[in-house]
């Protein structure tokens, strides 16, 4: 081992041993009461009275009370819109450098704004996240490694008053400069904005480089893999990385990739998960033994909890203004929450669009369960993402594939509804015998469900297609690579086009 690595590996302990966790309550009411006061004297401040907010005797409730629950669509029709017109103070102190841009599972497109303070809390976040490797027992000499950040084109769009770019770019263009001799692919190739060009360039330098840690989007980064190995005629990544030691994964579960992805490696990795999003850095992993994320309290994101229940929710999706809100202190394990955030880039009571379960209270652990909009629920069935991932999950043992994508959707047949499923495999295995076992396992995590079955929700299908097929929709009607990720619940119009084009394709 290193005599630099073992100093980094020394310092990360001796940093963690001095350091804490938070106080959850204590620290996310700090974080409320730091964002109203920088943000009083801003138009929205101004018109949900921030200053009378920071004087009352509880802040939390007060700010409950006094500002309506935001979607994309509501803020940035009220209030962003103005930014990209050039107008300062609107949400958040000051003007606007960049726009994160996403083709949004929720909604069709996005601009999010992006604040110097953004940056830095995700930078600060990104420490946290390294200090919490001392929990994972890794070798000295791994901290001397470089790190794959596999993410979107760092050269961003320029406009006349700022840039433009998925958070991924907009992150690694913003890295810190010593940060920058361990990142891979660098600068040069990560600003190709061709998704097959870049990879292709990847798997040209992949043998000068010494890789000890991954991280992107699982079926992107898994991908990258296989053009790598492919390239440079190799059995397993190890052959050509031998000191790849972690994955960090984000913006989707990673168990339904698990079995694929360990088919390119000679051994496992470890995998620490995170939830960095284009609104922010939200959580990660600090553990080995759970695979549950913990927020980060304490760096400019303010949470609250929606109980995810028909009362809560209106018809598309979005939560109603009386609405019951938890505090993180009032939420509760184990129950779907609608997550909001408050944040330095000038969201405000923002509902993010997806839906977590707190796992540990005590560490204010999270596990992400699915997306607001992607809860299957036309006929009663109300399955979450989490409990599809389970049963995709059940199927990949029971017929020794790799599952890595699938999409379903209510539709009609015949004057009634079913529910019909594409399914990513690595080998085709009979459609009649996945959809039964499917039916099957789904009636046994989801009591709703089976109840449906009974009644409104009369079939089950399934496709099994090849993963590539995803993959080429993907690349044609939504783009490869970035923060770019398959949608797991199509409503029925958009699920019919989608069988079009995969029934189009040879």
């Amino acid at each position: 081992m290193t005599v630099i690595g073992e100093l980094i590996k020394k310092a990360i302990d001796v940093y963690g041993s001095i350091t804490s966790e938070p106080d959850p309550a204590k620290a996310q009411r700090e974080v409320l009461k730091n964002l109203l006061e920088k943000a009083r004297l801003t138009a929205f401040g101004k018109k949900h009275n921030f200053t009378q907010i920071l004087n009352s005797d509880d802040i939390v409730k007060a700010f409950q009370q006094e500002v309506p629950v935001h979607d994309y669509d509501k803020m940035y029709g009220d209030w962003w819109h103005y930014l990209l017109e050039g107008h300062q103070n609107v949400t958040w102190p000051g003007g606007q450098r960049y726009f994160a841009l996403s083709s949004g599972t929720t909604s069709n497109s996005k601009y999010i704004p992006v604040t110097d303070d953004m940056l830095d809390s995700i930078r600060k976040s990104g420490i946290q996240q390294v200090m919490s490797l001392k929990n994972f027992d890794l070798p000295g000499d791994f901290f001397e490694k470089q790190i794959m950040m596999l993410g979107s084109s760092v050269s961003l769009i320029e406009k006349d008053d700022h840039e433009e770019g998925e958070i991924s770019g907009i992150s690694a263009a913003n890295l810190p400069t010593w940060f920058r001799g361990f990142y891979k692919p660098g600068v040069d190739i990560a600003s190709i904005k061709d998704w097959d060009e870049r990879v292709h360039r990847i798997a040209q330098e992949a043998p000068k480089w010494d890789i000890g840690s991954l991280s992107g989007i699982p079926s992107w980064i898994e991908m990258m893999l296989k053009e790598v190995i492919s390239h440079n005629r190799l059995n397993t990544i190890h052959d050509i990385w031998p000191n790849l030691q972690v994955y960090t994964s984000g913006g989707v579960a990673f168990e339904p990739y698990r079995k694929s992805f360990e088919a390119l490696l000679a051994r496992p990795l470890i995998y620490i998960d995170t939830y960095l999003a284009s609104e922010g850095y939200l959580a990660t992993q600090k553990r080995p033994d759970t695979s549950s994320m913990a927020l980060i309290l304490d760096n400019g994101i303010f949470f609250e909890f929606v109980p995810f229940t028909n009362e809560n929710m209106d018809e598309d999706g979005r939560v109603k203004q009386d609405a019951t809100i938890l505090s993180l202190a009032e939420a509760q394990e184990n129950v779907d929450y609608v997550l909001l955030i408050s944040t330095v880039s000038g969201t405000w009571r923002y509902m993010i669009g997806d839906t977590v379960m707190i796992t540990d209270k005590q560490r204010s652990e999270i596990k992400i369960t699915g997306r607001t909009k992607h809860f299957l629920n036309v006929v009663g069935e109300q399955l979450s993402v989490h409990q599809m991932n389970q049963a995709m999950q059940k199927l990949q043992d029971q017929y020794d594939i790799a599952i890595e994508e699938f999409v379903v959707a209510a539709v009609r047949k015949n004057g009634e509804y079913i529910n019909k499923w594409f399914i990513g495999s690595n080998r085709p295995i009979d459609d009649q015998n996945v959809a039964a076992s499917l039916d099957g396992e789904l009636c046994e995590l989801n009591k709703n469900y089976k109840v449906a079955r009974t009644k409104s929700l009369k079939g089950v299908e399934a496709e099994v297609i090849p993963v590539e097929k995803f993959h080429r929709w993907s690349q044609e009607y939504k783009k490869l690579g970035g923060q770019t990720k398959i949608p797991r619940v199509m409503k029925e119009e958009d699920f019919l086009e989608f069988e079009q084009y995969i029934h189009s394709i040879a």
